[in-house]
């Protein structure tokens, strides 16, 4: 039977081999098939990321985790899958633990520094009593994450290596990233702030934001630290694209039964296959093939 590793090890392996393991999020069941399929074909370990948004989208967190390892079974994955909760509030990270997650993620940067500290604590606690792993974030990720904007900040060195001591197991600091589309004249990643943050707190780092930032830069990222990459827009993209150029190509057939093109496994086939595309691509980025262990 399938069961879920938590990220320390592998955000360990990562940071002792200097690459990044490729943090996906998940928005449906075909999501889960085209990652589990890429991550099993390129040999790396992956990481499932779940939204709170995109856990209501999917009926709820324990339903995720009864498809991802029916999935995982079905499939014959056979490479290192942890499900992490991505972004989460203190609620939703208790709730995820409580489920079967083997990671959460409990984002407490918008709160002042001491709060953050304080619930991080607790989520740590509950976590090691499952097993189960926690990343913490320092200052906010600009762009835009299940409705919510922000024009997101540089972390704070002290307060990084603050958090870095509640017992995590990851640190997300921003460092000029956003969620969604990079914007015209973004200025880059700030490698300063990064390098000062991974000097001071010595801990695998997770970069944010993955869509849209040159993969030179993402290297340069990884060389310094970071070991865990998230990417979800530009997956998006590719399914959305995908999709779209197989209904332009049989709006005609729609209407017809012979070929059954409105049959959704037909329809969101293209979709899937550009999915397991972009990660695998991403994967060679990261330089996490065949890091399976």
């Amino acid at each position: 039977m399938a069961k879920l590793v938590s990220i320390k090890k592998l955000m360990q392996d990562a940071y002792k081999g200097h690459y990044a393991v490729a943090h996906i999020n998940i928005n449906n069941l075909e999501w889960i098939k085209a990652v589990l399929e890429a991550a099993q074909e390129a040999k790396t370990p992956i990481i499932l990321g779940v939204s709170e948004g995109a856990g209501k989208y999917m009926n709820g967190f324990k339903n995720i985790v009864a498809m991802v390892l029916n999935s995982m079974d079905y499939q014959k994955i056979s490479v290192p899958v942890c499900l992490h909760l991505d972004h989460g509030s203190y609620n939703a990270a208790v709730e995820c633990l409580e489920a079967g997650f083997s990671s959460v993620m409990y984002d407490g940067s918008s709160s002042p520094i001491d709060e953050n500290i304080s619930k991080t604590k607790m989520i740590v606690a509950l976590a090691k009593k499952k097993n189960a792993s926690v990343e913490g974030e320092v200052g906010g990720i600009g762009g835009e994450e299940d409705g919510k904007a922000s024009m997101g900040e540089v972390a704070d060195v002290a307060q990084c290596a603050k958090l870095a001591k509640t017992g995590i197991d990851c640190l997300a600091a921003g460092i000029g990233n956003i969620h969604g589309v990079y914007p015209k004249g973004w200025k880059g990643l700030n490698f300063d702030v990064l390098t000062k943050i991974s000097q001071t707190v010595k801990m695998p780092l997770v970069l944010h934001g993955g869509t849209g930032i040159p993969d030179i830069q993402v290297k340069k990222a990884i060389s310094l630290g970071v070991c865990k990459v998230n990417v979800n827009t530009e997956c998006q993209i590719a399914f959305a694209n995908a999709t779209a150029v197989y209904t332009k190509q049989n709006k005609n057939d729609l209407k017809k039964s012979a070929n059954k093109v409105f049959d959704p496994r037909k329809l969101l086939k293209p979709g899937c296959a550009a999915i397991k595309a972009k990660c695998i691509e991403k994967f060679n980025v990261f330089g996490c093939v065949n890091k399976a262990k």
